[in-house]
């Protein structure tokens, strides 16, 4: 689910790709997730309704209302309707969400930064959860077709998924073509396997009227809320719709899904409806039982083609989430690697996909079959939805200047689903939702920890640091020996000298002839106009403040970015300049205003940052590190 490629609604999008093309993109990627939902879907919410009892005409009826009118709610109004239309420059998904409600309130609201954070840390976790159950959906078929196959089952998923994520090094372009063809080709298989099993009893179609999921919730209590988790399974994959807004644009992604996509769905659950209808027994495989048993392997085959594809879409989205965190300085730097010589965000973060790799081996080994998992699945999407509703709001009010009344007409029906969805999930806590609660919980601690030890580390390196007027009044009375070249120093805050400046300075006793004091700044807005890319200000015969701004969405380079100067009459030359980075190393200590713990933590996170030479893509040739001691 990567968000990499602009718009068909901004300038260039129709010049580079046809809507034809990026609506079948869409499918291959977008629709993977929610596309693979009825491997699972209608089973786990109608033996959740039935609980142990035989299946009944009112819990089909019931079960198949919910699932349409979920997807009707939460998926066609919420998020293609309305929070397509919610786009950060081209870009949608979770943080981009978040970065709008800044610029709506012109401020930084914690408030917003902590749903921000919640909504990305359990997107990461569905994106653990996802590869395991659609997977362990998909293979569980061959034990339909022979029940010789039933122990080969976690195995098989283990391999496959361990094959999925050695790949990812490669990158996924030559894979990505194949997306579109596969999933069209399975929403295909969907709308005729269904089509052929509602003429098994007709009647299924009275599901249509949203009275039999009233009477369902309303006549079966505590396990109503407990199945409405389950129907929650249609759904999930939902929120990839505004997370792709960048990559394949508004309009494609609403084609694709209301011509093909949510009808297929619907078609495919109205099917497996009428067969358990007809046959009660059928609800142990409802999705397999829908073809002959000589088609079974073949279905087996697409389904895992389907779910390998469902699952690469996660796995890039969350590389897109991590990448997207580190620019607005929620995480550390990570490396990351470039697989696309055409399309800047087709991206590898290596430590990301191990993280995720480990995870989801061990959901498959700890959960073992689909049902297990399903109770771990919907709170984490469900609370991403929470998340974008709320902030939705905030800049349906603000940023689209609605009344607050009539912004809270539209989107608080949204936010109540949601949080019903939400409640009926807590009731699975037990169950394995606490695995993407816990998981959520590391993040956001991680997320709080590194942003605040940088603020202490900032308030602690401000002591000591010296005002750049007043080095540079010094250096007027008492000028050091000039030597040849370009001296560029890297700074968080150009008011101040820059740690490496100073030991220069003091150690080697050197000034160059020309000297960069360099802020790099990230936007909040997934890329940044080449215009607004570079400023210079002259502040001293041989000083001069530079910043450099990337979008959230950009990878900053350096060098290339200073090239830009040479139109303003600067002649940047690589070979005749170093860049000088300051290196810190860091110790815990008990007056550091933080716990102990969090300490230990910052300081690993810190040692664990990608190197910011490499971050920046400068030359290593080029680069002189100065090494300073700081307490935390």
């Amino acid at each position: 689910m990567t968000a990499s490629i602009t718009s068909t609604e901004t300038q260039e999008g129709p010049v580079t790709s046809g809507f034809w093309s990026l609506t079948l993109g869409s499918i291959g990627v977008v629709f993977g997730d929610i596309g693979t939902s009825p491997l699972y879907a209608f089973h786990e919410a109608v033996r959740g309704a039935a609980h142990g009892e035989p299946v009944s005409r009112v819990i089909v009826l019931g079960v198949l209302s919910l699932i349409l009118w979920a997807l009707f709610v939460v998926v066609t109004a919420k998020y293609v309707l309305l929070l397509l239309r919610a786009d950060n420059n081209g870009e949608g998904g979770t943080l981009s969400l978040m970065a709008l409600g800044q610029r709506a309130l012109g401020r930084r609201s914690w408030f917003l930064m902590a749903l921000g954070v919640v909504g990305a840390s359990m997107f990461i976790g569905d994106s653990m959860i996802t590869p395991a159950i659609s997977v362990l959906s998909a293979v569980e078929g061959l034990k339909l077709a022979t029940p010789a196959f039933e122990h080969y089952v976690v195995p098989l998923t283990v391999l496959i998924l361990v094959l999925l994520f050695a790949v990812q090094s490669k990158g996924t372009a030559l894979v990505a073509s194949a997306f579109g063809p596969v999933m069209v080709v399975w929403f295909t298989c969907l709308a005729v396997m269904g089509m052929v099993h509602i003429a098994d009893d007709p009647s299924v179609l009275a599901a249509i009227n949203p009275y039999y999921a009233v009477q369902f919730l309303l006549s079966h209590g505590t396990i109503g809320m407990v199945t409405l988790g389950a129907v929650f399974l249609a759904v999930t994959g939902g929120e990839a719709l505004y997370a792709d807004l960048g990559h394949f644009g508004r309009k494609p992604i609403q084609s694709a899904w209301m011509f093909l996509v949510l009808p297929s769905l619907l078609i495919n659950y109205f099917g497996q409806g009428a067969l358990v209808l007809s046959d009660p027994s059928a609800i142990e495989h409802s999705f397999y039982r829908m073809v002959p048993e000589y088609l079974v392997l073949p279905l087996v085959g697409l389904a895992t083609a389907a779910t390998v594809i469902a699952s690469q879409a996660v796995i890039t989205g969350a590389y897109s989430l991590v990448y997207q965190a580190v620019q607005l300085g929620l995480l550390p730097r990570f490396e990351v690697r470039y697989t696309s010589e055409t399309h800047a965000g087709q991206i590898y973060l290596p430590r990301v996909n191990r993280l995720l790799l480990i995870g989801v081996m061990l959901l498959v080994l700890l959960f073992r079959t689909p049902s297990n998992l399903a109770s771990a699945y919907g709170i984490a999407v469900s609370t991403t939805m929470v998340a974008d509703g709320i902030m939705g709001f905030i800049v349906i009010w603000k940023l689209w200047n609605w009344r607050a009344a009539t912004a809270a007409v539209v989107i608080l029906p949204f936010v109540v689903v949601d949080m019903t969805f939400f409640s009926a999930n807590l009731l699975k806590l037990l169950e394995g939702a606490w695995v993407p609660l816990l998981f959520g919980a590391t993040m956001a601690a991680t997320i709080w920890t590194w942003r605040r030890g940088s603020g202490i580390l900032t308030q602690k390196t401000r002591r000591i640091e010296v005002p750049l007027d007043d080095l540079l009044r010094s250096l007027e009375k008492r000028p050091p020996h000039v030597v040849k070249g370009t001296a560029v120093f890297l700074t968080s805050d150009p008011a101040f000298v820059p740690t490496a400046l100073l030991h220069n300075l003091k150690h080697n006793k050197v000034l160059h002839e020309h000297n960069v004091v360099l802020t790099i700044e990230t936007a909040h807005t997934p890329r940044v106009d080449l215009a607004e890319r570079f400023r210079m200000e002259k502040i001293s015969d041989k000083f001069f403040k530079v910043r450099l701004r990337f979008g959230y969405m950009e990878q900053p380079n350096v060098p290339k970015a200073l090239a830009i100067a040479r139109k303003q009459g600067w002649q940047f030359d690589i070979m005749s300049t170093s860049f000088f980075v300051s290196r810190r190393s860091l110790k815990a200590s008990a007056q550091s205003g933080m716990p102990l713990w969090q300490d230990h933590l910052f300081i690993a996170l810190s040692r664990s940052a990608n190197d910011a030479t490499d971050y920046f893509q400068i030359p290593t040739g080029r680069v002189v590190e100065v090494g300073t001691q700081v307490t935390i």
